[in-house]
């Protein structure tokens, strides 16, 4: 899993509330187990329409954000059904944090696991992201992770809580399986001893 320790990019607004995950990737898309190619699906149906052309609206194909890899967003993100296919067309996709109020429970573990940061903030410092996210490329936001901030294009601090081991697991690229990795000496070490006490196993 890739560091995640400071990301100074464009931020993407996208001011809707219950974004749920058959949003952020429909259903279709989900036949695969491959963690790749699931960006260009990313926000299918609001993206594309009917005949699959790209719709200008959407702020993800106006020119300002199409290289995003931040983004506000409304309450409750990532509710709905518990797919992790969702963080992982985030991720496809180029979006390294997510910032918002509220999140889904599943899909704020998700994002954790898959290198992504997912960011609780206030209302109204929502409202103040919200607002420098609409000055598209002109402006950027940078996330320290290691010391809690997001930095405002116009000087201003934005403080954020998250649990230390989350911290620690994104600092260092740590998912289970890099966790796990960790304890490779003590887990080699049982087996040979399990191995030598019972050796009909």
């Amino acid at each position: 899993m890739q560091k995640f320790t400071t990301l100074t990019a464009v931020a993407a607004p996208l001011p809707m509330i219950n974004i749920d995950t058959d949003m952020i990737i429909p259903k279709q898309f989900l036949k695969t187990i491959k963690r790749t190619g699931l960006g260009k699906s990313l926000f299918y149906d609001l993206r594309y329409d009917e005949n699959g052309n790209e719709n200008p609206d959407f702020v993800l194909n106006k020119p300002a954000y199409r290289n995003a890899q931040i983004l506000v967003v409304g309450d409750n993100f990532g509710c709905g059904s518990s797919r992790e296919h969702a963080p992982w067309a985030l991720l496809d996709f180029g979006i390294r944090c997510i910032i918002s109020t509220s999140f889904a429970d599943i899909f704020y573990n998700n994002c954790f696991k898959n290198g992504i940061l997912p960011i609780k903030v206030t209302p109204e410092e929502l409202e103040k992201l919200f607002d420098d996210a609409s000055r598209g490329s002109n402006a950027t936001l940078t996330v320290d992770l290691e010391a809690q901030e997001i930095r405002r294009p116009d000087g201003g601090v934005i403080r954020f809580d998250i649990d230390p081991f989350r911290k620690h697991c994104l600092l260092n690229g740590l998912d289970d399986i890099g966790l796990t990795l960790q304890k490779e000496t003590a887990i080699r070490a049982y087996e040979e001893k399990m191995a030598a006490a019972r050796p009909w196993l």
